[in-house]
């Protein structure tokens, strides 16, 4: 079993910046591809990035490329996502998933850990 645990979430003017971190605990955290999903009311869980056990391998969806980061810190147990420029769009609550690989998330992370999610609120 893994159990991750989101913060950094909060309200931001567009254009602003948020950090938003994952703590993970239970099974080897280095052994696990880790990602990030956000969902907006009504509408479905989206992929917005992933990154490999190693961090050799990352994945963005296209709307946060050049804008998101995401980077894992393997000694502290803890997934990153570095959110610049943010828009109205961008809100949702975030989700940190932990799975097999990183190509595993990019495809729905099915067989993955979740946390229980971070408010992320863009005020135009």
């Amino acid at each position: 079993q893994v159990q991750l645990v989101e913060s950094g979430g909060g309200l931001v003017q567009t254009g602003g910046s948020l950090r938003l971190s994952c703590a993970a605990s239970g099974r080897t955290f280095s052994n696990y591809a880790m990602g990030w999903f956000r969902q907006a009311p009504g509408k479905e869980r989206e992929f917005v990035a992933a990154i490999s056990w190693g961090g050799r391998t990352i994945s963005y969806q296209n709307s946060v490329k050049g804008r998101f980061t995401i980077s894992r810190d393997n000694a502290k147990n803890t997934v990153y996502l570095q959110m610049n420029s943010l828009k109205p769009e961008d809100t949702a609550v975030y989700y940190c998933t932990a799975d097999s690989t990183s190509e595993a998330i990019v495809r729905g992370a099915i067989h993955g850990y979740w946390g229980q999610g971070t408010q992320v609120t863009v005020s135009s």
